[in-house]
């Protein structure tokens, strides 16, 4: 008889908290974000609650250092710090195929997977703005085809560098071989877009394999996390959108040759728990009430690629090209075209609404309330598990764990207890062999 399904969770980390103004309240962790205990206590503290995974997002360019801070650290420096304080936690990491190369990426991967005895998941992206693309010797980003037809070699070829070295390759005789020459062997890759050799200069990891994740949303991100795809960060402003993206990438994944049930999807979540739903109402209204107008048009200017600054911020939203007209992020931008659809907000309600995670779902009152919403995804055809991406840390992260999570345990949703020491036994993965024989 097979295990029950259960929820799958990682811990979004991101600078104070996924609330645009969260960096503003007094007492904030602003002042720690340079300092690596503070992330390391952030793991910690999802490895108590029982989370598969910690994950950094990433970014090329600085953004506006006068909204907030982004970036800090580069996050596979700070995952093997953290690495070394945790146990059974996964630490996922953002590397984008379009400014990396497959050596380079896979090289750093494999040797974090090594240095946390199996634990690191990578999620794949196509960088989205020009001003990243200055960053690394473009004027512009590529044009949305060739971001993703890279991508798909970068992780073919990545693939294949972290299968270049045998399970058993590694002979440690001193008196003869360090390893068996048979068993390490190059990929000769000459594809598009890299020239690779290989083999990789690490050998085979804990995992195998780190464990491959993927956010995309238009048809080329669907397609590709449907190949290659092992965990999926999908963007959900409702149930019913959640649904939608849940039935079409698994049917994709069918499609592609691969088992669906095997592949976790975890749209963003954004929660505020209250002992009562107006506690935890006013838990957002407090945070709310400290953002810039001026700042947040800013923001929604990137989201929407168009000049929001003039807009009125009590009058209805203009009206914004639709989705097959827009050239940028199209997961965030579909959402933004749903909340207006569904809510007719003004451009302030849209604002408030955007503030903490982009439109990503919203779930607020108190733990069961929380969890009883959790439990209809879960068993309504929209998710895996989610991508919690807490407003206020460590706050919002903690009141998840300390409240939700023992709900959610009492109905036998979520793990009790770790089972593996692997990312890749938390998410129920088996791990790839590979035997190479001339």
């Amino acid at each position: 008889m097979s295990n029950p399904r259960q929820l799958h969770f990682n811990a979004f980390l991101m600078g104070c908290g996924h609330h645009s103004a969260a960096w503003r309240r007094p007492g904030s962790s602003l002042e720690q974000l340079g300092d690596i205990g503070y992330y390391e206590s952030l793991a910690q503290n999802a490895e108590r609650g029982l989370f598969d995974a910690v994950f950094f997002a990433d970014g090329q360019s600085v953004g506006d250092v006068a909204a907030g801070p982004r970036w800090f650290f580069e996050p596979l420096t700070a995952l093997a710090a953290m690495a070394r304080v945790t146990n059974r936690i996964g630490l996922v990491s953002t590397v984008s195929a379009t400014f990396y190369t497959p050596f380079h990426a896979a090289r750093m991967l494999a040797s974090l997977d090594h240095i946390s005895n199996g634990r690191v998941g990578w999620n794949v992206v196509t960088s989205m703005f020009d001003a990243e693309a200055r960053n690394h010797g473009l004027e512009a980003m590529p044009s949305h085809e060739d971001r993703y037809s890279r991508a798909a070699e970068f992780i073919a070829v990545a693939l294949r560098l972290w299968d270049s070295w045998a399970d058993d390759a590694l002979i440690l005789d001193r008196a003869g071989l360090f390893a068996d020459p048979a068993r390490v062997q190059p990929i000769d890759h000459a594809g598009e877009h890299f020239r690779v050799d290989g083999p990789l200069t690490v050998p085979r990891s804990p995992q195998g394999r780190p464990v491959l994740f993927q956010a995309g949303a238009s048809e080329q991100g669907r397609d590709l996390a449907a190949r290659y795809a092992e965990g999926i960060y999908a963007v959900a402003y409702d149930l019913q959108s959640a649904q939608d993206y849940y039935a079409d990438v698994k049917r994709r994944i069918a499609a592609a040759g691969r088992n669906p049930e095997t592949v976790s999807i975890m749209p963003g979540l954004v929660t505020y728990v209250g002992s009562t739903e107006a506690e935890a109402r006013a838990k957002q209204a407090e945070v709310d009430a400290l953002l810039p107008a001026e700042q947040s048009l800013a923001q929604l200017s990137v989201f929407v690629q168009e000049d929001c600054s003039g807009w009125e911020l009590d009058a209805p939203v203009p009206p914004l090209a639709p989705l097959g007209d827009f050239s940028g992020p199209q997961g965030r931008y579909a959402t933004i075209l749903r909340i207006i659809e569904a809510e007719q907000p003004t451009v302030r309600q849209l604002l408030g609404r955007l503030a903490a995670g982009g439109g990503h779902c919203t779930m607020l009152g108190t733990p069961e309330q929380i969890a009883d919403q959790i439990e209809l995804w879960f068993h309504s055809g929209a998710a895996d598990g989610f991508n919690l991406m807490p407003p206020l840390l460590p706050e919002s992260l903690d009141d998840f764990i300390d409240e939700v999570i023992p709900v959610l345990q009492r109905r036998g949703l979520f793990r009790t207890a770790y089972t593996a020491g692997t990312l890749r036994g938390n998410l129920g993965l088996e791990r790839p062999l590979v035997s190479l024989r001339r």
